[in-house]
């Protein structure tokens, strides 16, 4: 309950206090609410060089708690607040407990005034704020149920820029973009050469790709431009310098994903290796503490056990390029128990015993798992599940394309996740960009691209060595 101090209830000298602890979420919100972005509140590097050497709160922030107690404690509901001065008289950091009380000091009874004596005091008993308030307090008793407040989930979209971050000492690779001849698909090009992620070689129709750069604005002259005279074409063409080594990514334009794929997987002129292809959703869950992998969303419909084994293999490698020492693939299903009614239940006992021999290398695998036990340690234990992988799941190795593809698309409409995709299996790694994507995403598959080349450099140097 919620109950007020009525002016003829307050005593001279009456007090009432609140403790809180700032915390970085505190500080985020404030900063969100108020629109208040200094970079001594929210940026460690710029704050470390400012005269407290670390991020401190905002100010008000201290401001708001005295708000809060005469608003709710004292005098409490239907006070109106006609004045504040303040003194900040020391720093808040990260971590610091601030007490504020409030002292009734003066009673004016023609207009029902109250003035208080505000003070806020850290964990050591020092002054960091103080000041007087003005309030006209109520006069009639209000005694209500406390308002529940909603929950507040800070939706931070860092991850991304960590995957970009891990690119900055890496050249651009030289990226075949396959007939990019519409805004979306160009923009993106464009926009991930001026990140320093990719030196595109722009593959189609000349004047239509030129046309669109001039009616949207975008700066195409320092690209180099191949003039074929369609997709077909053009997807042929990106296929070709990927396999001379002329380029070392292909990134999918306007044309259609099956018909750049076609030219890819051709056996005598395409990118196959002794790998099968696969599609890998690379999220950022806001969520969840670690990049989740999800795999195959986009390429296999409805791979057989053999497929998988490649799938969970490509997932896993490149968990390894983006840092993750060893990833934990968690291989889903409806339940957690082996079902010989339900197949996938098989194929993911089946996949965890080859890895136990050596046939799925790098990871550690576990399955069958519901979603829920393979990301929520909480849920895990509920259920009794002892596993390496359970609740804490680096990759998602999903049943089927249908499956894959409804679980990344919940995360990133109904979750507020970032994402990024690339297939592997192929000698380079292709970029499949769609028109949905915003430029965080477009940049992140590129930066994913980027990474994956630059380990494949890696490994062929070493293989010569």
């Amino acid at each position: 309950m919620i109950e007020n101090v009525t002016f003829e209830e307050i005593q001279i000298g009456q007090q009432a206090s609140l403790s809180r602890r700032l915390t970085m979420s505190d500080i985020e919100l404030f900063a969100t609410v108020s629109g208040d972005i200094n970079p001594a509140h929210l940026d460690e590097e710029y704050a470390a060089d400012s005269q407290f050497h670390k991020v401190i709160g905002h100010g008000m922030w201290s401001g708001s708690l005295i708000s809060a107690v005469l608003g709710t404690l004292l005098p409490g509901p239907g006070t109106i607040y006609m004045g504040q001065d303040l003194r900040f008289k020391r720093p808040v950091g990260l971590g610091d407990v601030i007490t504020v009380t409030v002292t009734a000091k003066e009673k004016h009874s023609e207009k029902n005034i109250v003035v208080f004596d505000c003070v806020a005091r850290n964990q050591d008993g020092k002054e960091v704020v103080s000041g007087l308030a003005e309030v006209i307090a109520p006069t009639r008793k209000v005694r209500r149920a406390a308002h529940e407040l909603p929950q507040v989930q800070v939706i931070r979209h860092d991850g991304h820029d960590e995957l970009l971050g891990k690119t900055e000492s890496l050249p651009p690779v030289p990226t075949a973009v396959v007939h990019p001849c519409d805004e979306s698909s160009l923009k993106g090009a464009v926009e991930a050469a001026e990140a320093n992620l990719i030196d595109p070689v722009l593959i189609g129709p000349a004047s239509k790709i030129k046309s669109v750069a001039e009616a949207h604005g975008l700066d195409i002259s320092r690209y180099r431009i191949v003039d074929v005279a369609h997709s077909h074409a053009s997807a042929e063409t990106g296929v070709r310098l990927a396999r001379s080594g002329e380029c070392e990514a292909v990134m999918k334009g306007s044309l259609h994903t099956d018909e750049l794929m076609a030219e890819v997987v051709r056996k005598e002129t395409g990118l196959r290796t002794g790998r099968r292809l696969s599609h890998v959703f690379v999220m950022n869950v806001p969520t969840y503490p670690r990049t989740l992998l999800i795999t195959d969303a986009a390429i296999n419909i409805y791979p057989t056990l053999e497929d998988k084994v490649d799938i969970v293999q490509n997932a896993i490698d490149l968990a390894k390029v983006l840092g993750v020492e060893t990833p934990r693939v968690a291989i889903l299903s409806a339940v957690e128990t082996v079902n010989p009614k339900i197949a996938s239940t098989l194929e993911a006992a089946a996949l965890c015993k080859m890895a136990d021999r050596g046939q799925i290398k790098g990871g550690i695998l576990d399955g069958p798992l519901a979603f829920d036990n393979a990301i929520s340690l909480e849920a895990a234990r509920t259920k009794g599940i002892v596993s390496e992988v359970a609740g804490q799941a680096d990759i998602l190795l999903v049943p089927d394309l249908e499956a894959g593809n409804m679980l990344a698309k919940q995360l990133s409409f109904l979750a507020n996740s970032d994402a990024a995709g690339i297939v592997l299996g192929a000698r380079v790694p292709i970029i499949l960009t769609s028109r949905a994507d915003n430029v965080r995403t477009r940049l992140a598959s590129c930066a994913v691209a980027v990474l994956a080349a630059a380990a494949r450099r890696r490994g062929a140097a070493a293989a010569a060595e």
